[in-house]
């Protein structure tokens, strides 16, 4: 059975994609850093289904448990040929607040965490030249944000990556893309008072707020053969927030 492992999958966009993929037709391993019993929600639920999949943990940004998590990935479900790369941090500061170490915990999760995937993922794909990756940004990375600028320049940084490596691993058979989600209803923006969820509603020219799902069936559709001719894009489900 082909084999999709998604990033940070307990919950929110994550989960989302875990069952949403799983819906396709692929087996799912569930990462998860801390969220034991979510993320064996989630698999539990695909398996109700009728779908494979099995929760697996793992810290992204230490290349040590990276490895970890492919080899039980690869051993209990087969080879990776779909990579999700969704775990991440978010952080909301001033920039003259920003610390050094907020800035390198959040690059090494973000950034670092897509790397080490990749670079675990990769060898496979291209031996049997064929893969889907698909990493998971943010509208900010595309306009960036105040109050959130380490934040905006890491996914920014995911943007570089996906489209510099799609042109080096497209001649393989192997397809990078990215989605910059806008404004999703998770944990991450729970924070954020109704007003202000109210207020980047009305901005909005769909004039509603994504949810996981939204997130989770374009992620599909760019692992799906219907995106075959699709790399180093970054699609925008934002509701046409940023265009």
């Amino acid at each position: 059975m082909k084999t999709a492992l998604v990033t940070g999958a307990s919950r929110g966009i994550g989960a989302a994609c875990a069952r949403e993929l799983a819906r396709a037709g692929w087996a799912v391993a569930v990462n998860y850093r801390s969220s034991r019993e979510k993320a064996e929600a989630v698999a539990a639920q695909i398996r109700q289904e009728g779908g494979v999949a099995l929760a697996i943990p793992g810290d992204i940004g230490d290349p040590e448990q990276v490895e970890a998590l492919f080899r039980t990935a690869e051993t209990e479900l087969g080879s990776v040929e779909v990579l999700v790369n969704n775990a991440g941090i978010a952080q909301q500061k001033l920039f003259t607040d920003v610390t050094e170490e907020d800035w390198d915990e959040l690059f090494r999760v973000d950034v670092k965490g897509v790397f080490f995937c990749c670079r675990r993922a990769l060898p496979g794909m291209l031996r049997r030249h064929g893969g889907s990756i698909v990493n998971i940004s943010s509208m900010w990375g595309q306009v960036g944000a105040s109050c959130e600028v380490a934040y905006s320049a890491a996914k920014a940084a995911v943007i570089g990556l996906t489209k510099a490596l799609a042109q080096e691993v497209g001649p393989s058979g192997v397809r990078v893309n990215c989605i910059a989600p806008g404004v999703i209803q998770t944990e991450m923006n729970g924070h954020l008072p109704p007003q202000a969820l109210e207020a980047l509603k009305e901005e909005t020219p769909l004039e509603a707020l994504g949810t996981p799902e939204d997130v989770a069936r374009a992620v599909s559709f760019l692992c799906s053969p219907g995106a075959g001719f699709i790399t180093g894009q970054v699609l925008g489900v934002n509701g046409g927030l940023v265009v």
